[in-house]
């Protein structure tokens, strides 16, 4: 038994996971025999493993599984007596082809590799400990919501492609393809033939309804529909199309309204939080970032004990490999992506609304470094001012940031110096 681990707890368990059922494998405190067990996943079932095994051991039971979230996770936090362990997916993965190189797997197996990791390296893994109730809701939100996101991209670049099959002129008609008005037109003309049997006046009538007031617009709109010739007479193309184009359009325009509906729970739990106004203040963060950023932190200020830790987790500091002579930097695989996408984004907004954000930007695009090169370098550095704010609970101000700047002779502010 592990010294660090002695005393702590009445017994260790190693778990895997799976949709249909769990594998274990258990050592009790003090013991070296090992007991390997299976539980459906079945609400009754494991309700009936965690009691059984609260009634046995009593105490803190320690549980190492793959993952720090999830219907077993959620399940097994019900019990004031699980402390859980999470473990990576490809730390045990390793672990295990260090002993099977033939890369040989079976549930049982990972559960008693998941309880070796923790009982020899304890000191590798931190408890879970889950974060208040509106924060854990928000950060549901945020990744949901972006999801939601990903999935009107995916919709938007589907229906694009059906129109152009049979039905293009509609997508030069309107700017944006994402809209509530897009996919009104469509489905109330979704063919070039249709929309032109169309009288001026329902024409003139929809777009009033939808907010277009401006008259050159609408009368330039009528007249492209009144000029436009068909791609193809082919009715097999453009009865097959349609329909795709109808279907594309219904979803869209659910994921439209499901986006809607996030943003309105977003707006009216985000502000309720503690260090809401700490991020809601910082440039380009908006009604979108400012509560993804917001959880990218969380409230457990103990979590990230340096800036370089965060910024190794989230997945912006880069990776240097050393092998001989050879030396080489690469991005970061293994991450939490979401994470990693909200500081990039975010990055991205800053640009035009910090003036040494834009300076940094500019100056490494000059060097030769691609956008996104240049915006997770720029991710890199805000995280350790974004760190700063949040461990002392300080506000973000440009013209302090920007005065440092200056006190530290930053070669970036003697180089706009020079230029201007």
């Amino acid at each position: 038994m592990n010294p660090q681990l002695d005393g702590q707890y009445t017994a260790f368990v190693g778990l895997d996971w799976a949709d249909s059922k769990h594998d274990v494998c258990l050592q009790g405190a003090g013991s070296e025999q090992r007991e390997f067990d299976q539980f459906p996943h079945q609400v009754d079932r494991i309700e009936h493993w965690a009691l059984s095994m609260q009634a046995r051991f009593g105490g803190s039971i320690a549980v190492a599984l793959e993952l720090s979230k999830g219907p077993i996770v959620s399940a097994l936090q019900k019990y004031a007596c699980f402390v859980l362990f999470p473990i990576n997916p490809t730390t045990l993965a390793k672990y295990r082809e260090a002993f099977k190189p033939s890369r040989a797997k079976d549930d049982p197996t990972d559960a008693e590799l998941a309880l070796d990791l923790l009982l020899h390296h304890p000191n590798r893994f931190k408890p879970l400990k889950p974060q208040s109730v509106p924060m854990r809701t928000l950060l549901y939100l945020v990744e949901q919501r972006r999801q939601l996101v990903g999935d009107k991209g995916r919709f938007v670049n589907r229906l694009g492609n059906a129109l152009k099959q049979y039905y293009p002129q509609a997508l030069e008609w309107f700017e944006q393809h994402d809209t509530p008005l897009f996919c009104d037109f469509i489905s109330r003309w979704p063919t070039l033939l249709k929309a032109k049997h169309a009288r001026k006046a329902s024409l003139e009538k929809f777009f009033q309804e939808h907010n277009v007031r401006f008259a050159k617009v609408i009368e330039a709109r009528l007249s492209a529909i009144k000029a436009a010739q068909p791609l193809t007479h082919d009715l097999a193309v453009i009865t097959a199309y349609q329909l795709q184009a109808l279907a594309l359009v219904n979803l869209l325009r659910v994921t439209l309204q499901a986006i809607d509906h996030y943003d309105d729970e977003i707006a009216i739990l985000a502000p309720t939080l503690p260090d809401y106004a700490l991020f809601s203040t910082l440039p380009g963060a908006g009604p979108s970032l400012t509560p993804r950023l917001l959880v990218a932190f969380g409230e457990q200020r103990e979590r990230f004990m340096s800036a370089d830790e965060m910024q190794r987790y989230s997945g912006v500091a880069p990776v240097t490999e050393h092998s001989g002579k050879k030396r080489w930097i690469h991005w970061r695989w293994q991450c939490p992506t979401f994470l990693r996408q909200t500081f990039v984004e975010w990055a991205a907004q800053t640009i035009n609304k910090s003036f040494w954000a834009g300076a940094f930007y500019h100056q490494q695009r000059a060097k030769g470094c691609s956008r996104q090169t240049t915006l997770r370098a720029l991710a890199f550095k805000w995280i350790r001012i974004l760190y700063r704010c949040w461990q002392t609970r300080m506000p973000y101000d440009e013209s302090t940031y920007l005065i440092a700047l200056q006190r530290r002779g930053s070669p970036l502010l003697k180089q706009l110096g020079a230029t201007q």
